[in-house]
């Protein structure tokens, strides 16, 4: 499995496409795509996600990167501004052409405009922020679980229960029911069950922006369930022949994921490293 260790280091892929990937990468970084997931990846995990930020090792990897890159972009589930925020990526140096695709692509924050492109929520989206808590009580689980308000969906958190996956098991069904009846879906995480519109993942939004900007490569790095339509979207770009490095932050909490990884390196602080490392190699 590639691993890293060493911040001056690059890791080594464990297979011929990963390779072949980073070494596109390396030849041609003017023509390469980097996108990251946030939450997981660039930010550590944390029980309340509103206190979530940046890996402080994150952005200064990242503005060292950008300007020797096609283009660097974030690609969440979170609202665009909420991940700009928390990430620090507003201000900072190097990072004058980020993109940010938020609520998995359907909206987009632009550093040169400084602005987010969106559409309106659909009408579900308010149907269920209305259901929700009285659903939650009905089935016993109020305490301990967390609502994440997102505009363009809402997010139920259990990793502060008292049985985590236990509590995420029991609301597994009736959120599926409460998302089909107002046509939504269901999104998994990491102890979260996002209720959100259909139609918009982070794998169409990485192939729209790699067409869009006519990328001869690309990076994705991500930790967790949804990151899996990304990983997708790199492995069906290698087959029409666009090199990709898929990597992933992490290795035990989602194993489909670190599994289908070219790399895995140790969270957000290996991906910071990973991505300073590749900022070195490149000179």
């Amino acid at each position: 499995m590639g691993s890293h260790s060493q911040q001056d280091s690059l890791p080594t892929p464990r297979n011929d496409a990963g390779r072949h990937g980073l070494e596109a990468i390396l030849a041609h970084p003017g023509r390469a795509v980097i996108g990251l997931d946030f939450d997981g990846t660039l930010a550590p995990i944390v029980p309340d996600p509103e206190q979530a930020r940046a890996h402080p090792d994150a952005v200064p990897a990242m503005s060292a990167l950008a300007p020797k890159v096609c283009s660097v972009a974030v690609i969440t589930g979170r609202p665009a501004d909420v991940a700009v925020r928390y990430g620090g990526f507003g201000d900072a140096p190097g990072l004058e052409h980020l993109v940010v695709l938020g609520h998995y692509g359907a909206e987009r924050w632009d550093a040169v405009t400084r602005t987010v492109q969106a559409p309106a929520p659909p009408p579900g989206v308010a149907a269920v922020r209305t259901e929700l808590p009285g659903l939650l009580d009905a089935l016993g689980v109020a305490r301990g679980t967390w609502i994440e308000e997102k505009g363009r969906a809402i997010a139920v958190h259990t990793r502060r229960a008292e049985d985590p996956q236990a509590t995420l098991e029991v609301l597994r069904t009736p959120l599926a029911e409460l998302a089909a009846r107002h046509g939504l879906i269901v999104e998994p995480g990491r102890l979260v069950l996002e209720l959100r519109p259909p139609g918009m993942d982070k794998g169409v939004a990485l192939s729209e922006y790699v067409r869009e900007v006519g990328a001869g490569a690309v990076l994705y790095c991500g930790d967790d369930l949804g990151d899996l339509p990304a990983f997708g979207a790199v492995e069906k770009l290698r087959g029409e022949g666009v090199p990709g490095l898929l990597v992933c932050s992490g290795s035990t909490e989602v194993p489909e994921l670190a599994g289908r990884a070219d790399v895995v390196v140790d969270g957000p602080s290996g991906v910071a490293g990973f991505l300073a490392a590749l900022a070195a190699r490149l000179g």
